[in-house]
Order: C-alpha cells, then structure tokens, then sequence
C-alpha cells in the first residue's frame, strides 16, 4: 500500500515536470525571433558666432527636464490617424536620454561663442552666477504627417542665483522635415530641428549678456577675474 502510494506520487510528478516542459516548448516555438534594436546619437547641429560681448560670469546648464516617455530612450512618434495617442517605437532608441544631451550640446554652444566667461555643468560642481534650467515638452517623429517630419519643443528659463529672479523665459518649438523615410533620415531631421532651436536660444542669451552685465550683480569671484 505504501509503495504503490509512493510509486503515483512519483508518476504523477514526473507527469508534472513533463507537462511543464512541454509547456516551455510550445511557448518559445510560438514567440518570433527577438527584436533587433537600433541606438541613435542626438547630435543638434548647432551654428553660431563669437559673441560681441562676454560676461564676466558663470552659467550653470542644468540638463533638461522632461516628463512621461520624454524621460526614456525610446524614440516618440505619434501618427496622424491617432493624434492623441503618444506611442514608442520598440526597435529606435536614443543612445542617451534627450534632455541631457540637449543640455551638453548648449553647453559646448555657449563656450564655444564665450557669452559668459564660464559655462558648467551639474558635474562640474562649480559655483555660478546664473542658472540655466530648461524643461523638454516635446519631441515626436510624426511619419504619417505630409510631409513627414520631426517634432521639437523646449522652454528654457535663466535667473540669478543670488536672488533666484528670473531673467529670461521662452519656449522655442518647430518641425523638420525628414527628406526621406528611413531611420537615418527621421535622426537627420531631429539634429537639424534641435540645431536650429538650440543656435535660436544661444543667439537670445548673446543679445541678453549687455543687460545682464549691467542689472546682474555678480558673486565677488565672478567680478574680480580678468
């Protein structure tokens, strides 16, 4: 009795473990091969000039903030068939999250035009005069738009640290088209769009340097460097 017990239950597990593999198999053989995925360098193709006048300052470029799906690496797009539907592509990423590597490409920007005798970063852990700070609200691949085209809006908004006043707030948005229909070419697009903003918002700050310098007081550091 007791070894006829201990026989079913050793079938009835054995039973149970071939099940479970079987199982196993019938789901890998139904699943398709994985997805190939495909990471893109956000490169803003930024032109500007030297600046007339640079402030005797320090600016610090905080990256960008961002909300929902902004926030991943997943590339956005949104067709015109569902425009309230905000979807992700599975297979197109962005080597980084947008937000920062739109603030280190406004960073490289400004100390390339010097409108302000020091530009830093968060990791720099420099003491400023002013601070940079910027929110990303937009930045969607519209393919089934006509022509299809690439999508971009940021705020940007810059105050004084000594009094957290602000001294300068705009949102600059537009669309690129993308020339073609390829991944290549929607990334093309969304480096020149980014470019294009990016080069608008450093040319705002050169014409707002003179009135800083004049209305700004500066920390005793800033003021006494040559």
């Amino acid at each position: 009795m007791v070894r006829a017990l201990i026989t079913h239950r050793r079938w009835a597990g054995g039973l149970g473990l071939f099940l479970l593999i079987c199982l196993f198999l019938l789901s890998g053989c139904g699943s398709g091969p994985p997805v190939r995925e495909h990471f893109y360098s956000l490169q803003p193709e930024v032109s500007v000039t030297p600046s007339a006048q640079t402030l005797p300052g320090t600016l610090l470029v905080t990256p960008l903030g961002s909300r929902g799906f902004l926030g991943g690496t997943q590339i956005v797009f949104r067709t015109a068939e569902e425009p309230l539907q905000v979807q992700r592509y599975d297979d197109f990423l962005w080597e980084t999250t947008p937000g920062p590597a739109l603030a280190e490409a406004l960073i490289s920007a400004l100390r390339t035009t010097n409108t302000f005798a020091y530009t830093v970063s968060i990791a720099d852990r420099a003491r400023a005069d002013f601070m940079l700070n910027g929110e990303l609200t937009r930045l969607e691949h519209r393919p089934t738009a006509d022509p299809p085209a690439v999508s971009l809006a940021m705020t940007l908004t810059l105050i004084t640290n000594h009094d957290r006043a602000t001294r300068f707030s705009h949102t600059y948005s537009g669309s690129e088209p993308t020339r073609a229909s390829t991944p290549e070419a929607m990334v093309s697009a969304f480096n020149r769009l980014s470019g294009r903003l990016l080069s608008e918002a450093v040319r705002d700050l050169q014409r707002l340097a003179p009135r800083l310098a004049r209305d700004a007081p500066l920390t005793r550091d800033a003021a006494g460097r040559d």
